[in-house]
Formats: structure tokens, sequence, C-alpha cells
């Protein structure tokens, strides 16, 4: 996985929800659900991150509570954007 998207994502993370850890104390495969004690509107947050972050945007059909688990599953959506977004 892309470290600098991880990385954005780690601090985007931080940043957008207030968190009281460091970008550096998230680990990739964790479960932010359960790690961080995110929940579902500070998951909407994530996305407008994203689409912020990444100039991407997601459609209503992108939207599963699995793809936002874990910093590697939202990196493998962003960069899944990114790559569709470059063929466009």
């Amino acid at each position: 996985m892309d470290r600098s998207i991880n990385d954005t994502l780690k601090e985007m993370i931080v940043e957008r929800l207030f968190l009281n850890v460091s970008p550096d104390e998230i680990a990739d495969d964790a479960n932010l659900l359960e790690t961080l004690g995110i929940d579902s509107v500070q998951i909407f947050e994530l996305v407008v991150g994203c689409e912020e972050a990444f100039e991407i945007s997601f459609d209503e059909g992108d939207f599963d509570i699995t793809a936002f688990q874990t910093v590697n599953s939202i990196a493998e959506v962003v960069a899944g954007k990114l790559k569709a977004k470059g063929q466009s």
C-alpha cells in the first residue's frame, strides 16, 4: 500500500476528528471503530476529508462500513478512486 496515502489518511483522521493521538500511533490495520471509538458520523467526516484531500468523490453506492474500518482499507478505496480518476 502506498505509504503516502496511509500517512495522509492518518494525519487527516487525527486532525478532522480532533483525536488526542499522534498519527504514528494509528496502526495501518487497526480497526478504527474499535481502537479509536470512531462512529458513523465521524466516518462521514472521513469521507468528506478524503474527497477534499485526494480530490476524489464518493457515490452513494461506495458507502460500505467495512471499507472505512482500517487505514489500509480506506487507502485501498482511495487508491482505487485515484486510479479510476486517472483513467477517465
